[in-house]
């Protein structure tokens, strides 16, 4: 672990040569590529600077006690010790984490889809109140949610509803959201009382940039249309409204958010990308799935990863068997306590892995 630590921290270092370098200064792909890497090491470095440090100081404390010391110096340095050496432990801990295989697309902005699936109506209500969930969770994340396209009930639900996070990790915390949700509560629309079960479904994807997916202009079929609001009412009398198909997947997106066609059609865009995207990145994760999968998974999207309890005021996270009684906190957003141990627990995997 200390040569690839010590591998990382040289890295480091010339990393900090070449950003100093006048011809990556004005080339700006290398700058750009190198600020990253940089960035991407460099709480490992400092971890690992400040490991070594600690490390020499309690060598130092421990060839001290090998000396005649008066009792007060003893003392002293026995203190000293007593403190280093659960800071060292702790430090080592900590680099393991690091060093651990980073997913890719961590860093990465992401676009999100909500859709009502079993439960008619209630679970087009419930999308919307996952919808709220995300929205007030990426707020307290500093991040920003733009919707991209949003097909409303009546009742204010959602059948539909794609929206973009743009935020530092935003992919590296909301990935874990991949799946079907179920909820437990009794409908506003039920008169007798009765407990309904609904379902809706979220997928997580990374924004693709250009340079990772190549679509070709040929390769997209455009159709123009005019937008229309919930229960198909026209609320745009102008073609504003864009259909994407890429023709080679036959993905297809539509966008309507906007009252340009050109704003319409850069989102329809940024989606398109991150699907074709992801729709590649399934298939390779298909063939050699016992080497790439995640311990909580970002896999399978029609499997069951959570239920919400309204009558107990029960969450459950079924992949790592975590309840919390606080369903009315999570559902405004207070997602740090379930994200935090679903990534203790890929982390804990992966290092069992790594020990293997």
């Amino acid at each position: 672990m200390l040569e690839r630590l010590q591998s990382v921290e040289d890295r480091y270092n010339r990393l900090n040569e070449l950003l100093s370098d006048p011809d990556v200064i004005s080339d700006t792909k290398k700058l750009r590529e190198y600020s990253k890497e940089q960035s991407n090491i460099e709480e490992t470095v400092q971890v690992y600077r400040e490991y070594k440090e600690v490390s020499g100081q309690l060598k130092d404390a421990k060839q001290m006690l090998e000396d005649k010391l008066d009792p007060e110096m003893y003392e002293m340095v026995k203190e000293e010790i007593d403190e280093l050496g659960p800071r060292q432990k702790q430090l080592e801990e900590q680099l393991r984490i690091l060093l651990l295989p980073k997913d890719p697309n961590d860093d990465k902005n992401v676009i999100v889809e909500i859709r009502g699936a079993a439960g008619g109506d209630e679970a087009q209500l419930f999308a919307g109140d996952l919808y709220k969930m995300y929205s007030r969770f990426a707020e307290a994340q500093g991040w920003r949610s733009e919707i991209i396209e949003a097909n409303s009930t009546e009742l204010g639900g959602y059948k539909e509803v794609i929206f973009m996070v743009n935020g530092a990790g935003a992919y590296s915390k909301l990935k874990y959201e991949n799946g079907a949700h179920r909820v437990q509560r009794v409908p506003q629309t039920e008169s007798g009382g009765r407990i309904h079960t609904s379902t809706a479904t979220v997928a997580v994807l990374p924004e693709a940039e250009e340079v990772e997916v190549e679509i070709h202009e040929k390769d997209i079929r455009v159709d123009t249309f005019t937008s229309s609001g919930p229960g198909g009412q026209s609320v745009n009398t102008t073609m504003s409204a864009v259909r994407l198909t890429h023709l080679p997947t036959g993905t297809v997106v539509s966008c309507q958010d906007e009252k340009s066609q050109i704003k319409n059609k850069e989102k329809a865009m940024k989606v398109l990308r991150a699907r074709v995207y992801d729709k590649f990145q399934q298939e390779a994760q298909a063939e050699y799935d016992e080497t790439r999968k995640s311990a909580v998974g970002t896999g399978d999207r029609s499997e069951r990863i959570r239920t919400y309890n309204f009558p107990q005021s029960r969450v459950t996270d079924h992949r790592i068997g975590l309840t919390i009684q606080k369903l009315d906190q999570i559902l405004q957003g207070k997602l740090d306590e379930i994200i935090d141990a679903l990534i203790v627990e890929e982390q804990s995997e992966l290092m069992k892995r790594a020990e293997d």
